[in-house]
């Protein structure tokens, strides 16, 4: 009798764990309209802030910044409601908060006043900060979540697949919100009808993601170390705090002028809605493809050499931005190809890198520095070249020139930030399976880079018999 109880149970265990991972494949395909939504710089925010309701460039970077304060804001947050509820409620529930407030803005949005930017600016942003924060907390709750039920020895294969399959969501919803947007030429019933499709979606995900039947994997974890010995030892840590320097540089360069290349195509190079999502398509597409390329010369060269050979290629093509006119704009469908190809092997070699130089004993405290770091200047970096847009659009007439002259920024820090990373030492590879929340700032940066399927990539580490360096997909 015990023996067979002992297999009827290992089967429905089994069962169980088959359909957790199809309704979390089903799940993640019905959250990337929502979560796509809800990057700092898209084809739908873009739109809304350059279109629906123009607002001051100040105003746009201090919304560009809000998702980058939640990402931060929760490091304070989700470790205390851990204490409490498990990983899965506390991600549905902050995913629920999140649903609430997408459902309250098409609720709103007419009543939103158009001729008042400054009034506009304050709905948004209030709106915008409560969103960003639960939606931080729910995306490494998530994380979590994943971590306890997925056995290591298939996350290689299932991640993998489950990218790829979200990623047609992601493409499809931009195309369409793209097209819509164009189409009826911005009005305030056609951002409402997006968000109430994706909102519509969200609750099938919700749905699928409650009633998965996830059995947590009961592992020995080493108790964890004193906080002043972790301190110690991340102190201690001088590639994992050079590394940190290096990513506080490119977080700023990125982010500084990163979400007014979006306006700058709308309103300077007068590209639609449906133009715009087409270039973040290309650029996904290419990236996507370029992932496995550039994941075979991360693990034969090393993390190091490939990234900056990367960002080098991605970089040099940025200078394009300061010769484009409404009569050369044709050149962006190849900028954005080239540059969704070659920008994907610096941000996967950023999560492989880390792998590598976070030390086990203090992983949690090296993680959230490293967030916390980054966050911060993240959330800066906009509201600064907002304001530094506005002041000099003030001051000088020729617009184009103005954009020009910030547009150097980006790719000349960029470019300089290599002396950094070229300065870090690194070790052979820790094992850790999965970094939680590590990924949070590429992911909500993804936004920038047309690269958006990123937004909902889950990173793993390849189970291997041989002793290579770790490898996302």
């Amino acid at each position: 009798m015990n023996a067979t109880a002992a297999r009827a149970a290992a089967l429905q265990s089994k069962a169980d764990l088959a359909r957790s991972l199809r309704l979390s494949t089903a799940e993640g395909v019905m959250a990337m309209p929502i979560v796509t939504m809800s990057l700092p710089v898209n084809v739908f925010m873009t739109a809304l802030v350059a279109k629906a309701f123009p607002l001051p460039k100040t105003t746009v970077g201090l919304i560009c910044a809000l998702p980058f304060l939640g990402n931060f804001l929760q490091i304070f947050i989700a470790p205390f409601l851990a204490r409490w509820k498990s990983a899965k409620v506390i991600s549905i529930s902050a995913a629920v908060g999140h649903l609430v407030c997408w459902a309250v803005l098409g609720v709103i949005l007419p009543w939103i006043p158009r001729d008042d930017p400054a009034a506009a600016g304050r709905w948004l942003i209030t709106w915008f900060l409560i969103t960003s924060c639960f939606g931080a907390v729910a995306g490494v709750s998530w994380n979590a979540w994943v971590q306890e039920w997925v056995p290591p020895r298939i996350r290689g294969k299932y991640f993998g697949r489950r990218n790829g399959t979200v990623q047609f969501s992601t493409l499809t919803f931009m195309l369409v919100a793209g097209w819509s947007l164009a189409t009826w030429d911005y009005g305030i019933a056609v951002f409402q009808l997006l968000i109430a499709g994706a909102v519509v979606l969200r609750m099938f995900s919700l749905h699928w993601q409650w009633i998965s039947p996830t059995r947590t994997r009961h592992e020995a974890e080493a108790a964890p170390r004193p906080l002043g010995e972790q301190v110690r030892t991340v102190l201690g840590s001088r590639s994992l705090l050079v590394f940190i320097a290096f990513g506080a540089v490119w977080s700023f360069a990125a982010n500084c002028f990163g979400p007014f290349y979006h306006l700058f195509m709308f309103d300077q190079l007068g590209l639609s809605a449906f133009q715009v999502g087409l270039l973040s398509t290309l650029a996904q597409l290419s990236g996507a493809l370029a992932l496995p390329a550039w994941g075979h010369l991360l693990d034969r060269y090393g993390n190091k050499p490939v990234m900056t050979f990367s960002l080098i290629l991605w970089q040099l093509q940025n200078f394009l931005w300061c010769f484009l006119t409404p009569d050369n704009r044709h050149l962006l469908y190849a900028m954005w190809v080239w540059g969704g190809a070659t920008s994907a092997g610096f941000i996967l070699g950023q999560f492989t890198i880390l792998l590598r130089l976070i030390p086990v004993e203090a992983k949690n405290l090296a993680i959230g520095v490293n967030l916390a770091t980054t966050s911060l200047v993240a959330a800066i970096a906009p509201v600064t070249g907002g304001a530094v847009l506005t002041w000099a659009l003030g001051r000088w007439t020729d617009v184009f020139a103005v954009h020009y002259v910030c547009f150097l920024l980006q790719p000349l820090l960029a470019l300089a930030g290599c002396f950094l990373l070229l300065r870090v030492h690194e070790p052979q590879a820790s094992p850790l399976t999965m970094v939680f929340g590590a990924m949070r700032n590429i992911r909500t940066l993804s936004g920038v880079f047309g690269l958006s399927f990123l937004v909902n990539y889950v990173f793993y580490r390849e189970q291997k018999d041989r002793a290579p360096g770790p490898r996302a997909r």
